[in-house]
């Protein structure tokens, strides 16, 4: 008798194992990873070891093999590029063929090298790289998940794939129709509602004629990371009801206090309850205008006390204080004027669920960048979890 039971002990066992891991892989759709602004794709800089996604680790290897196996892609787009343009750049990487910028909507688009992939890699005379996905479609679909700008790209190309833009041509990407291609939408640390940081640095030297300063006035992609040009972008990128969406916040800075927060006293000895302030551990550089003043100069706000309520532009009040030294964390959530709610474990699709705020990551530090810091790892099984039982 108890060696029967042992045996149906061990195949009660094996059945809720092979019902836990059925629950955990409902699905083992392809991942592909999108970097942010100045970043770089994995064969950028071969001779380094150093990752975009992962630093001197490889959050794309873990991944790949986190309860799995799982097919993740690692995307390169342009560093300095337009939503739209990157959009169009990822848009080919994963399906193949050359890059349509489209015509009219992207300044410059005409100037721009051929970027091309192979579909079929069988018939491929000009040796283009594989595309990663040459099968995505409606019952092939993608999780997509983005760092910084590489989220607002992926809602720009949800926006094309769903609704398309005629005046921008009759390519592939511009005719809409594609509802149902991206299963999920992860966003991390992503300005969805734009970073002062920008504003900032333009209002430290307002009448000062700079290449800096110019470069961030003309710039496409740094307007559209700017909170006026995130609110345009937001109005014309729409949450689609049939994605997934998920987000996630970091911050860096502790609000003021006499001592004992863990900020750095070298950079702020004397604080204001009411402002935020670089932490100890955040990235050197950051800590010069994350808290409440662009350090040397002490005589402009950083993101930790920046405010403005110009007539006509976005309101910055103290709930845009909190930062991980690149974006204000309340940007993190979601778009503004867009759905969104805490998520609960219950995944909704239509409408943002915050998985929450990371604190004491910072802007990099959330991509394994930190030495030391907080790790990386646990962040992207938890994403894992989530994506693959949808």
């Amino acid at each position: 008798m108890p060696r029967l039971f042992r045996i149906l002990f061990a195949f009660l066992a094996l059945v809720l194992a092979q019902l836990a891991g059925n629950a955990r892989a409902a699905n083992n759709d392809p991942v592909v990873l999108v970097h942010g602004f100045l970043g770089f794709g994995p064969d950028q800089f071969p001779n380094s070891g150093f990752l975009y996604w992962g630093g001197y680790g490889d959050i794309a290897a873990h991944l790949r093999t986190y309860h799995g196996p799982h097919t993740v892609f690692t995307a390169t787009v342009g560093a300095i590029a337009s939503n739209r343009e990157r959009a169009a750049e990822l848009y080919a990487q994963i399906k193949g063929g050359c890059v349509d910028y489209g015509a009219q909507h992207v300044a410059g688009a005409a100037d721009k090298a051929a970027k091309c992939w192979a579909a079929d890699p069988r018939h491929n005379p000009l040796g283009y790289p594989p595309a990663f996905y040459p099968d995505w479609d409606a019952e092939h679909p993608l999780h997509m998940i983005g760092h910084s700008q590489g989220g607002t790209t992926i809602r720009a190309l949800v926006e094309l794939l769903e609704h398309g833009d005629p005046q921008a041509g009759n390519g592939d990407l511009y005719r809409g129709g594609k509802s149902g291609w991206i299963r999920s939408v992860t966003t991390i640390s992503t300005p969805h509602n734009g970073t002062t940081l920008r504003d900032a640095v333009l209002d430290l030297l307002p009448e000062l004629r700079s290449p800096l300063r110019d470069w961030l006035l003309a710039d496409l992609a740094n307007w559209e990371l700017a909170p006026d040009g995130a609110r345009n972008f937001n109005a014309w990128a729409r949450t689609s009801p049939q994605v997934y969406y998920f987000s996630i916040g970091t911050q860096a800075t502790e609000a003021g206090a006499p001592c004992c927060n863990d900020t750095d006293r070298t950079i702020a000895p004397l604080q204001n309850r009411y402002y935020q302030y670089p932490r100890k551990d955040m990235f050197a550089y950051y800590k010069t205008y994350a808290g409440e003043w662009i350090v040397p100069s002490m005589l402009q706000h950083g993101m930790g006390g920046y405010t403005q309520d110009a007539p006509g532009r976005v309101r910055i009040d103290r709930g845009w204080f909190a930062n991980d030294g690149v974006v204000n964390t309340v940007s993190t959530r979601a778009p503004g004027g867009h759905p969104v709610r805490d998520f609960d474990g219950v995944p909704v699709p239509g409408i943002w669920n915050y998985v929450g705020t990371y604190r004491g990551y910072d802007h990099f530090d959330i991509l394994g960048w930190g030495q030391p810091g907080p790790p990386a790892a646990p962040v992207y099984e938890r994403i894992s979890d989530i994506l693959f039982a949808l």
